[in-house]
This record gives structure tokens, C-alpha cells and sequence, in this order.
């Protein structure tokens, strides 16, 4: 579907802002800056519709007036007859959706029941299906419905009461959020057949290391996993070597396994803060990965910065117990070449001061333009 012109501004504000992204979502006071020159106005407005933009929503409101193939109780403007908006409308249940609509936007509602029959009409048809801010549990789900959609490539379910993942049999599932629910379970095998799924959001539930066991097998082409905000003893594992993006921030991880990113030979962006890592956790060069660009541990407790990558561009250590520093943690020696690329480093909130530094840091971290202690 092509994104509105109109939705160009906020679709470049909420990328700058919303945590979507592998930029955002940090507590950093290095973050705030805004480089682009955009009305103050603009901006807030973008923001409050920022989580509408992440499925490229458009209010049904400035496309046109309804067709008259659509249910009564939503609109399905003329001049974008794929599409049926019953968002933000007080339904109780899940309209029957007429032939044609590949788009359904259902968010904001109260919807506590999916029927049987009401996909009856788009079965191979649905491409996007929304229904973020209901009441929906799975004991509500009627058979015949969400487990008969071929076709659906979006699918979000954040905001609800599962307790487990709904997954349609669709092959072309690409986009799945499931934020915000009460899951405790996520059974191996319901990924499968989903290769070409690329992005997984989870966080906010109650899920277990055990719980997420196998669960990340199938998608040969995931990019990014978020599990933040869960139950979580250790980082996920039998993820797939192509993802890019792992985010596992508020957990109860307390270390990392040996070689744990030799199997992420793509990965990223990594953020494990709000944890309990400790030193005794991990091993030695666990995080020496050539292929990582930021590295998030703040908010554990190491007393000690663990060895990185010479490529490694972000790192955040603040509000540990860090009582030392140590060269070698970034360089192993130092020459024209062989430097830190390291631009970024957060050491505040911790034991050590600018005074800590070794003297020969400024060779070794000569790309750094922002250390903070304070």
C-alpha cells in the first residue's frame, strides 16, 4: 500500500522519535537533538499520531466518503476501496468484512470477540489486519477465523488480554506485534512456515526463557526481535542467523552464554539494559563481535567494562558499578589502523571519572566525540 503524501512528515518524525527504530527508545541524555527544521506544531501533532503511522494510517475521514460495499458500522472510502476503517468506534465485536478490503483497521475499540464468519469474504484476500487497544482474549477467538487467513502479511494484536500468540496459516507473514498482552507461553513450531517474517514484538508480557524455548526456529529471514519487558533468565535463543535487531531490555538476564553472537553473525543492535549482568556472566569476549554497531548494558550491575569490538560505534554503560578502566576493553593495541571506532560512550552513574582515563586513551578512542561521567 503507498504511504500518503500527507503522512511524509509523520512518518520522518515518529522515525526520529518513536521506539520502533533501532535509534530510539533510549534514556540517554544525548538523545533530544533534533537536526531537522520542523514546526514545533507539526512535530507534536506527528507524535500523537505516531502510533497510528506505524501501519501507515490514514483517518478514513480525509480519503472520501464511504463505499456502499461496507459494513454499516465502518467506512471504506472510495478513493481507497481496499481498506475498512472501524477503528475508534466503541464495537463490542468484529464487523463481517464484505469481498475486496485487504486493509482492516479495528484499533481503539472494545472488542472482546472475534465471531466465526466475519472473514469468511477475505480469507485470501486480508493483507493487514489491526486490532491493537481491545479486550480480546484468546478464549474468544472463534476457529474459522484468524486460523483462515492466507494472505495476511501485518498482524497486530497489542494492547489485548492473549495469553498466548494467534498465528494465521498465512506464508507471506511478515510484521508481528503482540505487545502489551498477558502472554506466558509462546509453543514452538508456530513460526514454522513463516519465512518471510522479518520483525517480532513481544514486550510487555510475561514471558519465560523456558516459555520462548524453540518459539524463533522458523522465520530463516528475521531482522529484528524485541522481548523486552518480559520474564527472561538469559537472551532467546535459536534465533535465526539473519537477524539484525535484538532487544531484551528489562529482564531478570544475568549473563550471557559463550559465543552467544558467533550464531548472530548479522546482529546489530543489541540492548540488554535494565538486568542484572554481572562480570561473573560474561565470559570473555562475548561481546567482541565485528558486526555490532551499538551495545546497550546500562542498568546492571558490572563493575568492569567487558571487552568490544574495534567496529563497535555505540556503547552504553551508564548506571552500573563500573570502578575501573581498562584499555584493553576497547583496544588491544594501537596504530594508524588499529583504533576504536567507538563514537559514543556512557560511563555516568558509575565509580570512575574522567580522571580515570588512561593517558593512552586518546590514540585508542580517538573517534570518540562523547564520553559522559556526569
Amino acid at each position: 500500500m503507498p504511504v500518503p503524501q500527507s503522512a511524509l512528515l509523520h512518518l520522518l518524525v515518529c522515525s526520529i522519535y518513536w521506539p520502533s527504530t533501532p535509534h530510539t527508545r533510549r534514556e540517554r541524555s544525548t538523545e533530544g537533538m533534533f537536526p531537522l527544521r520542523v514546526p514545533l506544531l507539526a512535530v507534536w501533532v506527528s507524535l500523537a499520531l505516531c502510533q497510528y503511522y506505524d501501519y501507515d494510517y490514514q483517518p478514513a475521514s480525509v480519503l472520501g466518503p464511504s463505499g456502499p460495499n461496507c459494513n454499516q458500522e465502518c467506512d471504506c472510502p472510495i478513493n481507497f476501496p481496499s481498506a475498512m476503517y472501524c477503528d475508534s468506534r466503541k464495537l463490542k465485536f468484529v464487523p463481517v468484512v464484505p469481498t475486496g478490503i485487504k486493509y482492516l483497521y479495528l484499533q481503539n475499540n472494545q472488542i472482546d470477540e472475534i465471531k466465526a464468519g466475519v472473514f469468511d469474504n477475505v480469507t485470501a484476500e486480508l493483507r493487514w489486519l489491526i486490532l491493537d487497544n481491545n479486550q480480546i482474549t484468546n478464549g474468544k477467538i472463534a476457529k474459522g477465523t484468524i486460523d483462515k487467513l492466507t494472505a495476511l502479511e501485518k498482524l497486530y494484536f497489542s494492547h489485548n488480554n492473549l495469553t498466548e500468540p494467534v498465528i494465521p496459516p498465512s506464508k507471506a507473514l511478515d510484521e508481528l506485534k503482540i505487545m502489551h498482552n498477558k502472554l506466558t507461553k509462546f509453543p514452538s513450531g508456530l513460526l514454522t512456515d513463516k519465512e518471510n517474517l522479518t520483525s517480532i514484538n513481544i514486550q510487555h508480557n510475561q514471558l519465560t526463557s523456558e516459555a520462548i524455548a524453540g518459539a524463533f526456529k522458523g522465520p530463516k529471514r528475521l531482522l529484528s526481535l524485541d522481548v523486552s519487558h518480559n520474564k527472561l533468565k538469559k537472551l532467546p535463543t535459536g534465533i535465526p542467523s539473519s537477524l539484525e535487531i535484538l532487544y531484551a531490555d528489562y529482564n531478570d538476564i544475568e549473563g550471557v552464554a559463550a559465543g552467544y553472537l558467533n550464531k548472530l553473525p548479522s546482529l546489530q543492535y543489541l540492548r540488554i539494559s535494565h538486568n542484572k549482568l554481572v562480570d561473573s556472566g560474561l565470559p570473555a569476549g562475548v561481546f567482541n563481535a565485528s558486526s555490532l554497531v551499538e551495545l546497550d548494558l546500562s542498568f546492571n550491575k558490572l563493575k568492569s567494562i567487558p571487552e568490544i569490538s574495534e567496529q563497535l560505534e555505540q556503547l552504553y554503560l551508564q548506571a552500573n558499578e563500573i570502578n575501573k578502566i581498562e584499555l584493553s576493553s576497547f583496544c588491544k593495541f594501537t596504530g594508524p589502523l588499529n583504533y576504536s571506532r567507538l563514537k559514543h560512550l556512557r560511563l555516568d552513574a558509575n565509580n570512575v571519572t574522567h580522571s580515570d582515563m588512561p593517558t593512552e586513551s586518546v590514540n585508542c578512542l580517538r573517534q570518540a566525540s562523547d564520553i559522559m561521567f556526569d
